[in-house]
């Protein structure tokens, strides 16, 4: 793609994100919006808000997010008044319908002799969406050192994250009992890391940016494409109107790694208002403490900034708009490489290397209709380009994609108020270009698409979804996408959940599947790879209730993914080989989770959680269990603060099952007489604990991660042999990384 085709589609892609519509309202013919308060300048949602039209009984409340959804019942222009025992009621005027109202709460000065305190949930189950959602807030990502997305999920047990190999850092996640690729990565409900940012796109995410994490699980909404097969992550990142005007973050690890943050809100007029979020990363020790020869963390640096700003003319347009661009450069491998001097490609030493850089650019915007107060009209648009140079040991791997991904919603309501629906069409371009040493991988895929989503709500009961997508693939023909959501509450206190539905992806065979440079295996592709294509379905229960006195959620789930086509990567049959191919038999995913939240004293928040997964491929003719995949996980979490809230102590457990190992012939390894190669990993436990003391403006926190000190023997096999047959990085099934301990600080202005 050229220079000057790239620039031609940017002019069109904001050309048309200022004439289009955006963001959907969750509910049409209603108000919808936030209530929280302000304590020691971090926002808090208020649970339990009542939201009332004035002078009427017509009325409701806020959920554990703090949010809150009303029905229009009256004739606008019209007050509507919120109220919260112990906070001075605030009363507000709604124009017209679709209003979205951000409220904050005062306490009632005349009662200080009174004491009002509560905890508000940091990762709960959303109780408004059809699709089962598990919500992390920022004050969640805050109970650890979250330094990018990739560490997001320390206290969730829904996703797991590990490394893929032991020399490059990269990370992979799994949700499911499935590879992070067959998850939908979103970044405010746009395309997100996908592609050729599949291995390091975890850590491309800074902490500090993100504002909420949505991980929704099962068929997703047809309204984001076709690729979502166990569920979507949806990343919310800060905002320029958010309540922060400025935001500091500093962070140093007892191994020398250091990142920084930098937020800035700023206003720009009436109608304008803009951000800035700036982030760096430097990890420069040469550490070997399992004396292997290798280095046991990549060295790294890393700049990474997004410039946003927000045009918003109330009750004619709404428009968001910026760009991000990022640039990481990545070494590892032996010591003696980086001793000597070595140049990348060395017979000598093993030597590693990726530099990346990446461009995004992005656009919503939004009219809104004073003759039609329920419809709605959107634009999503997005271009990115990535592009790395990358060096495992003798073997080059170098790859760029381009990409541009459009989508137009419109939706309304159907005669009567209970019946909506989002239609629309898309357009994604993909054009990707990889380099293997000698041998060029490049396609170009084009893939126009069309969808309606129908939603009926019967009151507060029930919720349905059904939703169907077509889209054309110009290499793969025809996806034809149907997916389906129920929502029902049984009383007030217990909530069914079931989905079904279809999902479509197209492999990048060498990007998704880096760990395996690491290692002397000859890639091997049989036959022409299709693209993957797979059913997914399950449901949910959750029921909250009273425990020792305070409110309490228990949720069960089971979701079941079967794949009808799926690239198999066979590294069983022969140790010498990968061996790439089409799915030739059966492949399936059964996953059983139990959750539940509690706070048994006050102040103190408890989640326990255990996950139980089968996962099996036909695997060299064999149906086999797949590997490196737990077979079960547990996690125990706790969470208690203070009366003022000054200070704060988290202590996270995680409980790791066996995980089934490719077997590796003992006559090809150059190891200890004492190394028995294994063929499934052994349980282990995982520590975490964190302190956070809350001054003014400023939090101060220090913690420590893998107390247990458990760390997997021999992750590299032959490492003193690395161009020998034998040498292997990529069997990795447990943590890298021994005891760590870290501290940071936090400073924010709120406006």
């Amino acid at each position: 793609m050229s220079v000057k085709n790239i620039f031609t589609a940017l002019v069109l892609v904001f050309t048309i994100a200022f004439i289009g519509g955006n963001m959907l309202y969750a509910q049409q013919g209603s108000i919808s919006g936030n209530v929280y308060e302000i304590d020691h300048h971090h926002q808090h949602p208020l649970v339990g808000a009542n939201v009332h039209w004035l002078g009427t009984a017509s009325g409701t409340s806020t959920d554990e997010e703090g949010k809150f959804v009303l029905r229009v019942s009256v004739s606008l222009p019209h007050e509507v008044v919120v109220s919260y025992i112990g906070y001075e009621s605030d009363t507000i005027m709604v124009n017209g319908p679709g209003e979205e109202l951000s409220v904050v709460m005062e306490m009632v000065r005349d009662l200080d002799e009174v004491e009002v305190t509560g905890r508000r949930p940091g990762a709960h189950v959303s109780s408004l969406e059809p699709v089962l959602t598990n919500v992390i807030t920022s004050n969640e990502m805050q109970r650890a050192a979250c330094c990018n997305l990739a560490e997001a999920f320390e206290t969730n047990v829904s996703v797991d994250v590990s490394y893929s190999d032991a020399v490059s850092g990269a990370q992979q996640i799994q949700m499911l009992g499935l590879a992070g690729i067959y998850s939908q990565l979103m970044i405010e409900n746009m395309p997100g890391i996908r592609g050729l940012g599949q291995s390091f796109g975890l850590t491309y995410i800074p902490g500090p940016w993100m504002e909420e994490i949505s991980i929704s699980k099962g068929a997703a909404s047809v309204v984001n494409g076709y690729e979502s097969v166990t569920g979507q992550i949806n990343v919310d990142l800060k905002k320029p109107e958010g309540p922060e005007r400025f935001y500091f973050n500093a962070f140093m690890g007892d191994d020398g790694r250091m990142e920084s943050s930098v937020n800035a809100a700023f206003d720009l007029g009436d109608d304008w208002s803009g951000m800035v979020m700036a982030h760096g990363e430097l990890f420069s020790n040469e550490i070997d403490h399992n004396h292997n020869s290798f280095l046991d963390h990549p060295l790294v640096r890393k700049y990474n900034i997004i410039n946003r700003y927000r045009y918003d003319r109330e009750g004619v347009m709404d428009s968001q708009f910026g760009f991000n661009l990022m640039q990481e450069q990545r070494e590892g491998g032996q010591k003696d490489f980086f001793a000597n001097g070595e140049s990348f490609g060395s017979d000598r030493f093993y030597g590693y290397g990726t530099n990346t850089t990446r461009f995004q650019a992005f656009a919503r915007t939004g009219f809104y209709f004073q003759d039609m107060p329920d419809a709605s009209l959107g634009t999503q648009l997005n271009f990115s380009h990535h592009s790395n140079d990358s060096h495992y040991g003798q073997r080059t791997y170098d790859g760029e994609q381009n990409t541009l991904y459009a989508n137009v919603l419109f939706a309304n309501r159907i005669g009567l108020s209970d019946h909506s629906f989002v239609g629309g069409a898309s357009f994604l371009f993909d054009d990707y270009t990889e380099q293997l040493n000698d041998s060029t991988f490049s396609r170009r895929e084009l893939v126009p698409g069309a969808f309606l989503e129908y939603t009926l709500h019967n009151h507060e009961s029930l919720t349905l979804v059904l939703a169907a997508r077509a889209d054309y693939h110009n290499i793969y023909g025809l996806f034809l996408t149907p997916r389906t959501h129920i929502h029902f509450n049984v009383g007030e206190n217990t909530t069914l959940r079931a989905s079904a539905g279809k999902g479509y992806r197209v492999p990048n065979l060498i990007s998704e599947n880096t760990g395996l440079l690491v290692s002397n295996r000859t890639i091997n592709v049989t036959g022409e790879i299709e693209a993957e294509e797979a059913w997914n379905y399950g449901g949910s229960v959750t029921r909250r209730f009273v425990f020792i006195g305070n409110e309490a959620s228990l949720t069960g789930e089971f979701y079941r993914t079967d794949f009808i086509n799926q690239l198999i990567v066979d590294v069983d049959s022969d140790y010498s080989q990968a061996i790439f191919h089409n799915l030739d038999g059966k492949s399936y995913a059964n996953n059983f989770q139990v959750e539940l939240h509690t706070e048994p004293l006050r102040r103190l928040d408890l989640i326990a959680a255990y996950r139980y997964t089968d996962v099996k491929a036909t695997i060299g003719g064999q149906l086999r269990t797949k590997p490196f995949v737990n077979r079960y996980r547990g996690m125990l979490s706790a969470s208690y603060s203070t009366i003022a809230n000054e200070w704060q102590f988290d202590l996270t457990a995680q409980f790791n099952g066996p995980a089934r190992i490719p077997e590796v012939s003992s006559s090809v390894l150059n190891m200890p007489e004492s190394f028995e190669p294994r063929t499934e990993s052994p349980s282990y436990t995982i520590l975490n604990a964190q302190v956070t003391y809350r001054w003014r403006n400023m939090d101060f926190y220090a913690g420590g991660e893998n107390l247990t000190d458990f760390i997997q023997k021999n992750p590299i096999l032959n490492p003193h042999s690395p161009f020998d047959e034998g040498f292997d990085g990529s069997m990795i099934w447990g943590p890298l990384l021994g005891r760590k301990f870290y501290m940071g600080l936090r400073y924010a202005i709120e406006r």
